[in-house]
Formats: C-alpha cells, sequence, structure tokens
C-alpha cells in the first residue's frame, strides 16, 4: 500500500472543495472512539481512517482510541467523542442512550461470525472437549470474544470458572489467536471476521490455530452515536462519509485494508441474537 501524505489530501483546492460541500463545518474537529478490541491498533490502518474521513468531511479529525470497549464506549455516553466503532454487545447494553449511525458490510452481509478457535494439534471438537483448558477472551464486553462462549456455558449451567482451568483477557483478538498460536492458552473466543482477516494477511499465525465451531450469524460490530446527537450535521455528514467510502479513492484504500465491502444503514432487529444471548447470560447473576 502507497504511503498516504495527508498534506495532500486536504491541502489547496481539495480542501476547498470540501469546505464548500460543507460549509457549515470548517473549522470544526470530528472525534471518532476506537477501540484495539477490534481494530488492533494497527497504525496503518487508523491512519487511513483518518485520513479519509478528513479528506470527506473537510474537518479535523481526532481519533479517541482506549484499551477497552468499556472505556470507548463511555467516552461516547459522556460526550467525550461524536461517534464510537462498538461491538454489538456494549451497543445493546446501552441501546436507549445510542442509535445506530452504520455497519460494515463483510462479504456482502452487516452479519459475522464468533470462533471458538483451539490449537492446530487440538483434538477438541466442540465446546465441551475444552473443559479444564486454559482459555483465552478478548474483551467482557466483546460479543463474539466474550458473549457466545459464556452463554453457551450458560446454557449447560457453567461459568468461565467453574468451566475452564483458567481464564484471561487479551483486549484484542488479534491477542486471542497470538496466544492460542503460541500455545499460552489452549483455546479461544474470537471474532470470526478478524480470524479471516488474519487468514489472508498472517496465514503463518492462524495456520497454527484451528476453529473448533462457529456460532450462527450475528450483527456485525456498528459505529454508534449519543441518540440527542445522532440529527446533528456533523453526526450526520460523517455518516454520509462512511456510507461514501466505496466511492472515494482514500476511503476504498481503507475498505481495502479492512476487507470491507463498504457501510450502510440496518436494522437494529440485526442485532436480536446478540439480545438473546444476553437474556442467557442474566441467569447467572
Amino acid at each position: 500500500m502507497a504511503n498516504i501524505n495527508r498534506r495532500t489530501v486536504v491541502s489547496g483546492a481539495g480542501l476547498a472543495v470540501t469546505c464548500l460541500a460543507y460549509p457549515a463545518l470548517a473549522r470544526t474537529t470530528f472525534r471518532l472512539g476506537l477501540s484495539p478490541v477490534f481494530l488492533d491498533n494497527n497504525a496503518i490502518v487508523i491512519e487511513a481512517i483518518q485520513e479519509a474521513l478528513e479528506a470527506s468531511l473537510g474537518v479535523a479529525i481526532k481519533l479517541e482510541q482506549r484499551r477497552t470497549y468499556k472505556e470507548v464506549t463511555g467516552l461516547l455516553l459522556e460526550g467525550a467523542v461524536d461517534a464510537a466503532w462498538l461491538c454489538g454487545y456494549p451497543y445493546l447494553q446501552h441501546s436507549s442512550q445510542l442509535a445506530l449511525l452504520a455497519v460494515p458490510v463483510w462479504r456482502g452481509r452487516v452479519l459475522y461470525q464468533s470462533y471458538l478457535i483451539a490449537g492446530a494439534d487440538n483434538p477438541a471438537a466442540s465446546l465441551k472437549d475444552l473443559r479444564g483448558a486454559t482459555h483465552a477472551f478478548s474483551d467482557p464486553d466483546s460479543n463474539s470474544g466474550y458473549l457466545v462462549t459464556v452463554s453457551d456455558l450458560a446454557r449447560n449451567g457453567e461459568t468461565p470458572d467453574t468451566f475452564f482451568r483458567r481464564s484471561i483477557y487479551t483486549f484484542g483478538h488479534r491477542n486471542v489467536v497470538r496466544a492460542v498460536a503460541d500455545g499460552l492458552v489452549a483455546s479461544g473466543s474470537v471474532d470470526g471476521y478478524v480470524w479471516e482477516v488474519l487468514a489472508a494477511q498472517e496465514p503463518h499465525l492462524t495456520k497454527r490455530t484451528r476453529v473448533v465451531s462457529k456460532s450462527e450469524w450475528l450483527g456485525f460490530p456498528p459505529v454508534c452515536a449519543r441518540k440527542d446527537r445522532h440529527d446533528t450535521p456533523l453526526v450526520q455528514s460523517f455518516k454520509t462519509a462512511l456510507f461514501e467510502f466505496s466511492e472515494t479513492r482514500l476511503g476504498s484504500q481503507v475498505l481495502q485494508l479492512l476487507q470491507l465491502d463498504g457501510f450502510t444503514d440496518a436494522d437494529p432487529s440485526i442485532y436480536d441474537g446478540i439480545s438473546a444471548r444476553m437474556k442467557v447470560i442474566e441467569t447467572l447473576r
């Protein structure tokens, strides 16, 4: 991928045209919350997202990165960021306050799966075969990296503490794959989209793991805003910019890096499967 020069993108006539398109947005900063749980702090991807959005909106983009979904969600709820790329689980946890802005399209769908993975030589055929093993979760507020496995356990009257010998949080889906591949843990719960992207980009890593099972199809991690800010001009312009990524050079580069088709509207019902799993684990409390 060629280096992207931000000054080239937003200077001169390009910036002038953009500011004419969004005159009310001049000299404004848009703040976007991100978590390495999903994006893994990939500097190239982060820079590409920032530059593509700045070129589209004609405003400064400030990316607020935090270690956990809880921290990023907190920034959004308190108004410290204008929007955030979350997971379906925290979105539903705060659905009374949050609105969907956009949902990524991956392989033609707004859905993905959770993968239960183990070491390449591990003969486990299902979750039940991993009893007493060590296990890696990505984040306690991740659907694919926590909720799916914990709700599967709950359906059998188990918790991570009663089922696994030990479990850890890696705070990154790539970190889950790495922990399993390196033998630090026997198994892990990981975002299937992330595992598939890694399989294409870092096959030497994923080949040291194997997919034991896959969940049903669930709503892809969404980009959200607070409901009381959803209709503001800046947030709506950001939403439009995401939808138009596939039509711009820089936006297309972002999508290529992320291996996504684009961003689109989606009905909140795509998260009904996650909601059902949340109800399952309520029995543990």
